[in-house]
């Protein structure tokens, strides 16, 4: 079932998320639903809090970001080769490499891109859908989307990472959003 994104401005994108337990009621059909939200608004991404949600859950697909790239640019990300992957009570270990710039977007905020700087690797404690724990390190455009959706569980948005001018500019788009004055062509929740 596809399911609403949660749009900016609706507290539950501000809280951190819990920690879940293996008993966590319809998990399989919740993930599943995850998924789906996620390719039929086009994402790679899409954490538990944008579906109203306020769990230590959320979904990657970085692989068609890879299988998608033309010949010349597959050298700006070595060692990434793309994951499809559920990342359960997520925790970050440690962020390390050179920070770099990507145009980064957010489902939860439509028509709003910008630049933010992020590092290079990130290294994770996780359990995945089977709640087998994991530690892994991830590069490339995957730590990427994987920090981006690991802020939503930390109530942290992409913008927070933009500097308070860019952030004031960008003031009247964000009202907007919250009031649901904005075209989208997947489902959304608005705030009251």
């Amino acid at each position: 079932m596809i399911l609403p994104i949660v749009a900016y401005g609706h507290p539950v994108l501000r809280k951190v998320a819990e920690d879940i337990t293996p008993d966590y009621p319809e998990l399989k059909e919740l993930i599943a639903n995850m998924w789906q939200t996620m390719y039929a608004s086009n994402g790679v991404g899409i954490a538990a809090p944008q579906i109203n949600k306020a769990i230590r859950l959320f979904v990657v697909d970085s692989k068609q970001i890879i299988d998608n790239l033309e010949e010349d640019e597959k050298d700006e990300y070595p060692g990434d080769e793309g994951i499809k992957e559920v990342f359960i009570n997520a925790h970050i270990v440690e962020t390390g490499g050179k920070e770099w710039p990507y145009n980064e977007g957010c489902l939860s905020i439509p028509k709003v891109r910008e630049d933010v700087d992020r590092p290079q690797t990130v290294t994770l404690r996780y359990v995945d859908e089977n709640f087998q724990p994991h530690e892994r390190t991830f590069t490339g455009v995957t730590a990427r989307v994987i920090q981006h959706e690991y802020d939503h569980i930390d109530g942290v948005l992409f913008i927070d990472h933009l500097k308070p001018l860019k952030r004031r500019m960008l003031k009247s788009k964000l009202d907007d959003i919250t009031k649901g004055k904005v075209r989208v062509d997947y489902k959304m929740s608005f705030p009251k």
